[in-house]
């Protein structure tokens, strides 16, 4: 068991223009720990004087700076995670942050040059150079892609997508078990052999996601994805089974609708989007808060997926992607204060062993078959499923012979054939029963002769009524005669 605090990361995006002085500071040095300062200019008070703090201080893991590369991304936050995804432990990356912001960048990347790559190409190429390096084990790698939009989950691997529209396509829904585990209905595994398998299902799905132009980004992803590596792997000849899934998850940007000015569809996605984000804080506030005893995962989709990666079996990292112009300097702050939050979060991950049923039963089934064959060495006899007709007879003989001989010293000798020695307490059973249903019915059929015999002694009806007459006639007699 591996008990940790959930990894957080800050990621500063480039802006357009020239890096404006003064609107932020990192710190590196201060006790090791890594800082980062957003300064509130002075010009958006507007003239005003309020009480408004001019610096907030943020403390993560590492910061990327503006010039940050993919790799250097993928070297510091995903590799740990896949590391021990492949040991056997779940793993979680999340890019939390507002709209326009880099995340979808950060995790899936861009299309532009092959360094832009994200986190989930790297990662599938990280993972399968390791498959192929181990030879030791047997591994087994299956894909799946689930697209949350609108608070309804979609599979963006269905190979329906295209040609239907979304209303038609059949829903993502959240089944769970006795233990509390969550089952996705509807969702497709699809098994990835090889690297270039993995990254054409990405492709697919990325093709297949919900993207709008909004007035804050030109290519909005307006729907929460969750990419999933299911990671199974045993050594030869082994019963024990390993299983670990890895989530790629690129959250859809919060915003603020006035500041956006949309309406119509984009305005009821925002107000989706700003709902289940809602209910994430909500999750992250309650396990950050000492004995909570409820934590509210079933009010969304999004938080009932990622449950076991907020405080629970899992490995989590979290990636704040802060855009730090002017326009957007409270949206950045507040992306800060959850990632501070989600920091105090304390998951508990477990490797991910099974013993697999099939293998257990081959293994068996093939253990009776070398005993079979070494009992069969020492009696001289193959052993077969069951005694032949002549072998019960002869048994039979046996149990007669010894049951009739007077002898007390007399022996059933039958061998060590656990068979025949079951067959002989059987049939012996069968005999004592059926002695007593004989014993039964023979003392029955006693009684029945005693009572007829006792009857015949008895007097009739007849001879008891005259008789009982005379009396009374002798009686009368004898009273008349006293009267007289």
């Amino acid at each position: 068991m591996v008990k940790q605090t959930i990894q957080i990361f800050a990621r500063v995006k480039p802006t357009v223009r020239k890096h404006q002085q003064g609107i932020y500071s990192i710190d590196e040095d201060e006790k090791l720990i890594p800082t980062l300062e957003i300064i509130v200019p002075r010009d958006l008070a507007d003239g005003f004087v309020n009480n408004k703090r001019e610096s907030y201080k943020f403390k993560f893991q590492r910061i990327f700076d503006q010039a940050a590369k993919q790799e250097a991304i993928f070297e510091s936050i995903a590799k740990p995670v896949a590391e021990s995804a492949l040991a056997g432990y779940n793993g979680t990356i999340f890019a939390y942050g507002q709209t326009g912001s880099g995340k979808t960048f950060t995790i899936t990347g861009g299309a532009e040059r092959y360094t832009d790559r994200g986190i989930i190409p790297r990662t599938l190429s990280y993972i399968f150079e390791q498959l192929q390096k181990d030879s030791s084990k047997i591994y087994t790698t299956h894909i799946s892609y689930l697209e949350i939009y609108n608070e309804c989950g979609y599979d963006l691997l269905d190979p329906r997508h295209e040609a239907s529209s979304l209303e038609d396509l059949p829903k993502v829904t959240i089944l769970e078990d006795t233990d509390q585990n969550i089952h996705l209905k509807n969702l497709s595994l699809h098994q990835a052999t090889t690297e270039e398998e993995a990254l054409n299902l990405l492709f697919l799905g990325d093709t297949n996601r919900m993207i709008a132009e909004t007035p804050m980004n030109q290519a909005s992803t307006r729907s929460h994805c969750i990419f999933t590596i299911h990671l199974s792997s045993k050594e030869p000849g082994s019963a024990t089974v390993r299983h670990a899934k890895l989530h790629l998850v690129d959250l859809a940007g919060s915003e603020r609708v006035a500041k956006t000015g949309v309406g119509g569809q984009l305005l009821t996605e925002a107000k989706y989007i700003n709902l289940s984000l809602h209910y994430l804080e909500q999750v992250i506030v309650a396990l950050s808060e000492k004995h909570r005893s409820h934590i509210p995962y079933r009010n969304s989709m999004m938080t009932s997926v990622l449950r076991d990666s907020l405080g629970g079996n899992c490995m989590t990292t979290m990636i704040a992607t802060i855009s730090l112009e002017k326009r957007n300097v409270d949206e950045s702050i507040s992306t800060c204060r959850f990632a501070q939050r989600v920091a105090l979060i304390k998951n508990e991950a477990v490797l991910n062993e099974e013993i697999d049923p099939r293998l257990v039963i081959t293994r068996l089934q093939k253990e009776i078959q070398e005993l079979k064959d070494e009992l069969a060495i020492v009696t001289g006899e193959q052993r077969t499923e069951g005694l032949t007709e002549a072998e019960l007879i002869q048994l039979e003989k046996l149990i007669t012979s010894f049951l009739e001989d007077q002898d007390p010293e007399s022996r059933l000798e039958v061998g060590a054939d656990m068979r025949k020695i079951h067959h002989c307490f059987h049939h012996l059973k069968k005999l004592l029963n059926d002695k007593k249903i004989l014993g039964k019915s023979s003392v029955s059929s006693e009684i029945k002769d005693q009572d007829q015999d006792q009857g015949c002694q008895y007097p009739s009806k007849e001879e008891e009524y005259k008789k009982l007459q005379d009396i009374l006639k002798q009686r009368d007699n004898e009273i008349s005669i006293l009267s007289k």
